[in-house]
C-alpha cells in the first residue's frame, strides 16, 4: 500500500516535466505510468543475460533452463499479442528470450549429436591400425 502511495506520488510530480511531444507515450496505456512498461523494460536483462551465455561453452549450458526460457517467451510472445491493450515492447522481449533460448537448445543438441557420433567411432584409428599389426605380426621371442 505505501508504495503504491508513493508510486503515485513520484508520477505525479514526475508528469509536470513530461515535454508536451511525450504526452501521448506518457499516457499511453503501456507507457510509463503502468506496469505494462516497467516489466518487459527489466525483462530485456533476461535477454542481454542470454547474449552473455553465448560465450559460455556448451558443456555448462543447461538443458531445462535454456528450455523453460524458450517456451515461456515463445507463450507468452503470444499472451502479449492477445492482452487489451496491446504490448508491442512485450511481444518483442518475450520473442527475443524464446530465440535465445533456442539458439541455447539448439547448441546444445548440436554438441550432444556431434559427441554421440565421437564416441561411436574407435577411440582413434591409429590404436585401431596398431592393434591390427600386432595382431597380424606376433612378437618372436630372443634366445
Amino acid at each position: 500500500m505505501i508504495f503504491s502511495v508513493l508510486y503515485k506520488n513520484i508520477i505525479t510530480v514526475a508528469e509536470k516535466f513530461v515535454p508536451p511531444k511525450m504526452l501521448p507515450f506518457w499516457n499511453h496505456p503501456c507507457g510509463p505510468k503502468t506496469v505494462f512498461f516497467w516489466s518487459p523494460l527489466f525483462k530485456w536483462c533476461l535477454v542481454l543475460a542470454g547474449i552473455g551465455d553465448l560465450q559460455r561453452p556448451v558443456e555448462k549450458l543447461s538443458v531445462p533452463q535454456s528450455g523453460a526460457l524458450m517456451a515461456t517467451g515463445f507463450i507468452w510472445s503470444r499472451y502479449s499479442l492477445v492482452i487489451i491493450p496491446k504490448n508491442w515492447n512485450l511481444f518483442a522481449v518475450n520473442f527475443s528470450v524464446g530465440l535465445t533460448g533456442l539458439y541455447q537448445c539448439s547448441r546444445i543438441y548440436m554438441h550432444k549429436r556431434s559427441q554421440a557420433a565421437i564416441e561411436g567411432k574407435p577411440e582413434s584409428e591409429e590404436k585401431a591400425a596398431s592393434e591390427v599389426i600386432v595382431k597380424a605380426a606376433p612378437v618372436q621371442k630372443q634366445s
